[in-house]
């Protein structure tokens, strides 16, 4: 058995996440002891997977390709990965809750104690070290790795549907493939997939194909055929780490890690393809929300200031398609949900506690909502702590958690 958190020792670097308002007032919270709980679905877990996973499990013609750490002549151990520059190794020493977070998320059973024990019914997970799988320029390797990803997450994680739901992943780059895999999965039991921010990795190129285009409906019509909802992780489809020196972990995740999980939305909100295919529904993951208000007033400015260029004409704005189709999860981002009931999106913000990773806020969720959600309605707090996944999702909602508790 991993190591319970809740018995760790919370060194100094992370006493601020006990520091909330408290929920005076609440008619029900987000804590583990509360009998009227709000139903809780974390929309962004991730796996642990084993470091050999796809070393051992690509077919043979792949394996030379897989990731891999090697150790130089001089005795330095650097990361490669066909579609990143070689990254250096750094050996961190983690301390307290730190060190802990970074041991967890291996084994199912402790998976589920962390997360009840942190108020999350339903996590949604997504891979750890497979986010490297689209970092290639080639689709068809990508694909290869996606179903390795695939069948190992549904052995893992498929028969505890009560308590996890693991995404299935796509490389679109690779249109057959990818077909195939949806049909695949689906038959497997998979209820949700991932596909990349950007179909073909690497650097913008106006001659790769993107989800803008006619390209993909054939696509798109399977996953509508199939009722899953689809979704678009953070630093997806190109290398994150573009910048380097003074500042680059910062300049990286804001600039090159969180922005671009912005065009996928883009392309499908503004292209006409929600209106062909009414079904579909998307997400984006762990790229929060504050930045959604501005993008749908941006979409329907461009819109209609260049109408002239605008092609399809569409029977609505850009916007009305995003609060129709998407949905966006987040772990604190107050200035979203400030703004989210005045541009009417309270039904595709949804709350994660992004296990285990340091970013996220297990296994102090409670006091991270109260910090960034006292200003919500109990309502609009309950849609955004589970109710807007398990739409998104179709997940069952215990009666004692449905809206109508006050």
């Amino acid at each position: 058995m991993e190591d319970d958190l809740s018995q760790a020792t919370i060194n100094a670097p992370n006493l601020w996440r006990l520091e909330t308002p408290g929920h005076t007032g609440w008619p029900r919270t987000a804590r583990v002891g509360d009998p009227k709980k709000y139903f809780m679905v974390s929309t962004d877990s991730h796996a642990n997977e084993p470091a050999d996973l796809w070393v051992t499990r690509l077919p043979v013609e792949y394996r030379e390709r897989a990731p891999r750490i090697i150790t130089d002549d001089k005795g330095v151990q650097w990361r490669y990965t066909e579609g990143y520059r070689p990254d250096r190794v750094r050996v961190m020493s983690f301390e307290g809750e730190d060190w802990l977070r970074a041991q967890s998320g291996a084994v199912v059973a402790d998976r589920i104690r962390d997360n009840r024990g942190d108020g999350v019914d339903i996590e949604v997970i997504f891979p750890n070290k497979g986010l490297a799988m689209w970092a290639t320029p080639d689709p068809v390797f990508s694909q290869a790795q996606c179903r390795v990803w695939n069948d190992w997450a549904w052995e893992q994680f498929g028969a505890h549907s009560d308590s996890m739901l693991p995404v299935a992943a796509l490389a679109t780059g690779d249109l057959e493939g990818a077909m195939k895999e949806i049909e695949r999965v689906a038959k497997l039991g998979y209820r949700a997939l991932t596909l990349p921010c950007k179909p073909i990795w690497g650097a913008h190129d106006v001659d790769h194909v993107n989800y803008n285009l006619p390209h993909f409906d054939p696509m798109w019509r399977l996953i509508e055929e199939c009722d899953l909802p689809m979704t678009f992780h953070v630093s997806t489809g190109r290398d994150p780490r573009a910048s380097r020196g003074n500042g680059g972990a910062v300049i990286n995740y804001v600039t090159h890690s969180l922005s671009p999980t912005i065009e996928p939305v883009a392309n499908l909100c503004a292209s006409g393809v929600l209106e062909r295919f009414k079904g579909l529904r998307f997400a984006t993951i762990e790229a929060g929300i504050g930045w959604v208000p501005w993008l749908l007033d941006a979409m329907d400015e461009a819109y209609r200031k260049h109408h002239m260029w605008v092609r399809p004409k569409m029977q609505g704005l850009p916007s009305d398609y995003y609060k129709a189709h998407g949905f966006a999860s987040f772990q604190e981002d107050p200035t979203g949900l400030a703004l989210m009931e005045q541009c009417g999106v309270e039904g595709s913000f949804m709350w994660a506690n992004d296990y285990p990773h340091h970013e996220g806020t297990w296994p102090h969720s409670a006091e991270a909502i109260e910090r960034t959600m006292p200003n919500l309605t109990d309502a609009a707090r309950a849609k955004v702590l589970g109710l807007n996944a398990a739409r998104l999702f179709k997940l069952d909602v215990p009666a004692h958690q449905r809206l109508s508790v006050s």
